[in-house]
């Protein structure tokens, strides 16, 4: 987390005082299951205190699901200071909306077209069936497993979520491409057994596109069309994830590449530049399988609740 960033007991103190202040004690258990906390159970009582109440509800929750209860919060009433906490949350995010999400392709490149450029609306023209095109809104909230599960519930016309998430979870790991990004990904989405309010993990997400690198044999100018993993967090978070493998900075031969190598910083610069957050690992982290587990645990607990 960030320096300056709110740490999770920040956030849940500026929670329950904002609820605190807001809400009569006789709402708040209704306030609060609307903000997707556990429900009143048998001796707990928000008249007692209402403080004391809501961080109970709030005890245990990552930091990407408190990030999502504080932002909708000013949406409610005016708190001029849960709002600057909620600002200073999203200051490191990109300015701009996700607009088009294309991923976990298992095929050839789609070929896009701009179907209204005025507007920015895309539409896959051709090998749209070996990739996925979500095309629903993603919110200040960021884009959880549950959301991604409701739409390929959809898509299945099925109303059995559980059906629907190992569907769709068996749909992308089959988009991965070597061992160490299976690790990555199976070590992730552990999270979703705990339940499906955990941010998306989303699988070979094409950032750049190029038509004209498939056809006439071109060679793309642009370094990197796709990233191995994205999250999309509260407040236009995005977190790029990585996976070097000898390709990234070596030839065919085993010898070193400094321009390829020299290519990928200069990309990573400018994702920044943008607003995104870019984390890599080398392959040589997923030689032993254990340890890569227990590291990228470690990983994702600091990236999505902060250093402990």
């Amino acid at each position: 987390m960030a320096a300056g960033q709110p740490k999770p007991h920040d956030l849940r103190a500026a929670i329950a005082d904002s609820v605190a202040e807001h809400v009569k004690a006789y709402d708040v258990a209704e306030s609060h299951e609307g903000l997707g906390l556990a429900p009143v159970v048998e001796g707990e009582d928000p008249f007692h205190s209402k403080r004391i109440y809501v961080q109970s509800k709030l005890t245990g929750k990552p930091m990407a699901e408190l990030r999502r209860i504080a932002g909708r919060l000013p949406e409610e009433w005016d708190d001029p200071s849960l709002q600057t906490m909620v600002d200073g949350l999203a200051a490191r995010g990109v300015r701009g909306e996700v607009r088009n999400l294309i991923f976990a392709s298992t095929g050839p490149k789609p070929k896009i077209v701009l179907r209204d450029a005025i507007d920015n609306v895309v539409e896959v023209v051709e090998n749209g069936q070996f990739c996925l095109y979500y095309d629903r809104p993603v919110s200040e909230g960021g884009l959880m497993w549950s959301e991604l599960v409701d739409w390929w519930s959809a898509a299945l016309k099925t109303a059995n979520t559980d059906v629907a998430a190992r569907h769709l979870w068996t749909r992308l790991h089959t988009s991965l491409d070597s061992d160490p990004e299976k690790t990555l990904f199976r070590s992730y989405t552990k999270r979703y057994q705990a339940g499906f309010d955990q941010p998306a993990l989303i699988p070979q997400v094409y950032l750049h596109y190029d038509p004209y690198s498939s056809t006439g044999g071109r060679r793309s100018a642009l370094v990197r069309q796709r990233m191995d993993f994205l999250l999309l967090l509260p407040g236009r978070r995005r977190v790029v994830i990585e996976i070097d493998g000898k390709h990234h900075y070596a030839r065919p031969d085993g010898t070193a590449d400094p321009a390829a190598y020299a290519a990928m910083m200069v990309e990573d610069r400018r994702l920044r530049l943008r607003g995104y957050e870019v984390h890599r690992f080398g392959g040589w982290e997923f030689v032993d399988n254990t340890a890569a587990h227990v590291t990228l645990d470690t990983f994702f607990d600091e990236l999505l609740d902060g250093p402990t």
